[in-house]
């Protein structure tokens, strides 16, 4: 079995997710408006645009479109917001309407729970 086309590893982010949205997940083409394009140029500008590019999107279809269960063919990948991760070594594409976790508070609420000599537990909430 030979492999198929491989992605050019210095190639623009937006060609990247382009390719993954079109090879992966069967989409005719990707949109994001002004903001992404700008927030790629910046990054790329910043000397970022050798990552590689993981994309945040629903889990229930290759689409951005969660209605569209399975493997839809002739989407449109909708970036909606791009995040760099330089600690991983990646850029995040956000796309479509997927709500990603928050971050951690400065104070973590662990740092209240204790339990006392009889058990019980306190600081919880």
């Amino acid at each position: 079995m030979q492999a198929g086309p491989r992605l050019r590893a210095g190639g623009p982010l937006w060609e990247k997710v382009r390719a993954v949205a079109t090879r992966v997940y069967g989409a005719s083409d990707i949109s994001g408006g002004s903001g992404v394009h700008k927030q790629i140029a910046r990054l790329e500008a910043e000397g970022h645009g050798h990552l590689p590019v993981c994309v945040a999107k629903t889990q229930y279809s290759f689409s951005t479109d969660p209605s569209l269960r399975g493997a839809p063919t002739g989407h449109v990948v909708d970036v909606r917001e791009v995040r760099l991760s330089a600690g991983a070594g990646f850029v995040v594409m956000v796309c479509g309407s997927i709500m990603t976790m928050p971050g951690l508070p400065s104070k973590p609420s662990a740092h209240t729970i204790d339990v006392t000599d009889d058990g019980t537990l306190v600081g919880l909430f």
